[in-house]
């Protein structure tokens, strides 16, 4: 856990000026690669300096997550800025992404004028289509109806949904509507039940990805990351081989595995927090300038479905 931030920097003297010149070549995200049944991450910071070879797979997607456009705190004074930085370094990969999957907290308060400079924002990624669940911070006025008719347009329910692509079963899930005490995220009986029969046909060799906002795993429940119903859903997936789950929410990297389940949170585009119990609660960590590049990240990964196990490796992107 070295590339996580565990002291909050409340003094980090940032301006807008340096800020902007800092983020200009720190980037965000995270680039995914499917390569031999192992899906494997990368910072984007990483990619310029690897091999086209390495790169390449039968499917390779990028993830981003909590771009908080309308935040506008001493954490990051201009979100916009750094979500642009983010697509750049998606732009400059050596083979565009087949899609993109945001992890949810599009937006900060959920107003129309966010959505619309996310929604402009993102048309400039070279990717043929962008998949996103909504974060808690979309759906704070209307019980998600706006981001649902923006961004989940056929999608079910409060917005969840599943595609294949490659051979690889994806399944984007909402846990942000009906969050329990301490701010648990929560997935609700109606929407346990539609993942049940999702994935009863497949095949047990099937890679499955399963992404929503707030973990699937039990992060520091102390501080509402984690799920309250995951362990039922995850139980659906126990006759598969490989199961990924991406989620964002935590803005920091961590990764768990249990047996075939390997767990991944992404950085953010917008603002990092304190490391699990290190601060008296979550929030905006404010950090100094020169620490940007290693707290904000976007993740890439690759897929050959010949072989059926995934794993992901993953790093700051700086160093």
């Amino acid at each position: 856990m070295s590339d996580i931030i565990i002291h909050d920097h409340s003094d980090d003297g940032i301006d807008r000026r340096g800020f902007l010149k800092c983020m200009a070549w720190a980037g965000t995200g995270a680039l995914f690669v499917l390569k031999g049944g192992v899906l494997t991450s990368y910072a984007m910071g990483q990619v310029g300096k690897m091999d086209t070879k390495t790169l390449k797979g039968e499917l390779s997607f990028v993830q981003i997550s909590d771009s908080h456009i309308g935040f506008n705190k001493p954490a990051n004074p201009d979100v916009v800025a750094t979500l642009n930085a983010a697509i750049a370094k998606i732009n400059a990969l050596p083979t565009p992404p087949a899609f993109v999957l945001h992890t949810g907290d599009l937006t900060q308060l959920s107003k129309d004028t966010e959505f619309d400079t996310l929604e402009q924002a993102l048309k400039s990624i070279k990717t043929s289509r962008i998949f996103y669940v909504p974060g808690e911070h979309d759906v704070l006025n209307d019980n998600g109806q706006q981001y649902r008719e923006r961004f989940g347009k056929g999608s079910l329910g409060d917005g969840w949904y599943s595609f294949d692509h490659n051979g690889a079963h994806f399944i984007g899930l909402v846990n942000v509507m009906n969050l329990k005490a301490g701010g648990l995220g929560s997935l609700g009986h109606e929407q346990l039940e539609w993942l049940e029969k999702d994935v009863k046909h497949l095949k047990s060799s099937t890679p499955i990805v399963l992404f929503a906002h707030i973990p699937l795993w039990s992060v520091y429940p102390q501080w509402g990351w984690g799920t309250d119903d995951s362990e039922q859903a995850l139980g659906y997936l126990k006759k598969f081989g490989s199961v990924t789950v991406l989620n964002g929410h935590i803005h920091q990297t961590m990764q768990k595995v249990e047996g075939r389940v390997t767990f991944h949170t992404a950085m953010s585009t917008a603002f990092p927090q304190p490391a699990p119990g290190a601060a008296q609660g979550p929030g905006p960590m404010k950090v100094p300038a020169e620490k940007l590049s290693s707290v904000l990240g976007i993740t890439d990964v690759s897929f050959i479905p010949s072989k059926h196990s995934l794993a992901i490796i993953d790093s700051a992107l700086g160093g």
